[in-house]
């Protein structure tokens, strides 16, 4: 008896000859519609076509040469991009079968694959320090994936990105956060010396706010406003508790980017204390010796070291 190896589904098996010719003629007729649908479904959307090698970029250039124009991609003399390495396939998969059928067999399309295939092709390579929290970032968790902010091919901005600027990119999702850099006080974002990435890792960090330094927004503010890091011999509970208490990050029409004006964010939490609410009754500020002391001013008038005083008499952090 003649034996005949059959390949098929990526399985080798040993069949009588015989049998195959009749098996053959049924299964043509009855299932090869349906087997060639899908296949080439599976083929569409699979990451790496199973059997393709790899064609070189010379290849695909010959279809697709306006995609591959410009980018840090594409910079052959480093050897860390797909361009010094396996070119487009680097990213895309081995494409022999998608050149020999371009309409049947397509190669990884991160336009039409999930998040995280999306994702994980790009972190093979972009996997140090900086990337290192993505697997459990918030955005990762949302199902944003790196082509969502970055463009290998039609990049608008550095690095890759789809708009001109980091804060014309984040609006896209976050434009309510990002209005508030058109308040009075603001971060200096608007005038391109900070951006949202001075404070936050977007690919992820230790903490929930995505920051990049500590583990909390005040080791942040501190980072650079270390003026205000402390400890201090006396200390003030709002500061200690955080530096939102009092400020908002991203912009306020309050001076000192309160969350507040003065008077009123110091009688948030000193209603009762030392100096009663009707210190800035209208009696009072009037017919009071000191009236001349309160008018028209504020609690920083006298109270200057609000965020901590090292004074052995700065129990009320006075200046």
């Amino acid at each position: 008896m003649t034996f005949f190896k059959v390949r098929g589904s990526g399985i080798r098996s040993m069949r009588p000859l015989t049998w195959l010719v009749g098996s053959a003629l049924v299964a043509a007729v009855a299932f090869a519609p349906a087997v060639a649908s899908g296949q080439a479904k599976a083929q569409k959307t699979d990451a790496a076509v199973s059997g393709a090698t790899y064609v070189g970029q010379e290849t695909c250039l010959g279809c697709h040469e306006k995609v591959a124009v410009g980018g840090l991609h594409t910079k052959a003399a480093d050897l860390r991009t797909p361009a010094g390495g396996k070119g487009c396939e680097s990213c895309h998969g081995p494409g022999s079968k998608h050149a020999d059928d371009p309409e049947k067999v397509k190669p990884l399309q991160f336009n039409k694959v999930s998040a995280v295939e999306a994702s994980a092709a790009c972190t093979s390579c972009h996997s140090n320090s900086e990337h290192a929290f993505w697997a459990n970032s918030k955005h990762e968790a949302r199902n944003v994936s790196c082509v969502s902010c970055h463009s290998i091919h039609h990049a608008k901005g550095e690095p890759q990105l789809k708009e001109a600027t980091q804060t014309k990119l984040c609006a896209t999702c976050h434009q309510a956060i990002v209005n508030k850099v058109n308040r009075f006080n603001h971060m200096p974002v608007r005038e391109d010396k900070m951006a949202c990435a001075s404070c936050h890792n977007v690919h992820g960090s230790a903490n929930v706010r995505m920051l990049k330094a500590g583990t909390n927004i005040d080791q942040s503010c501190v980072s650079c406003h270390q003026e205000k890091r402390g400890p201090f011999l006396w200390e003030h509970a709002p500061v200690s508790n955080s530096c939102v208490t009092c400020h908002d990050p991203h912009g306020s029409n309050n001076d000192r980017m309160l969350v507040a004006k003065q008077p009123g964010i110091c009688q948030r939490c000193h209603v009762t204390s030392r100096h009663p609410p009707t210190i800035y009754d209208k009696y009072v500020m009037t017919n009071s010796s000191n009236a001349n002391k309160i008018t028209g001013r504020s609690c920083l008038n006298c109270h200057q070291q609000i965020h901590g005083s090292n004074n052995p008499n700065g129990k009320a952090f006075l200046r």
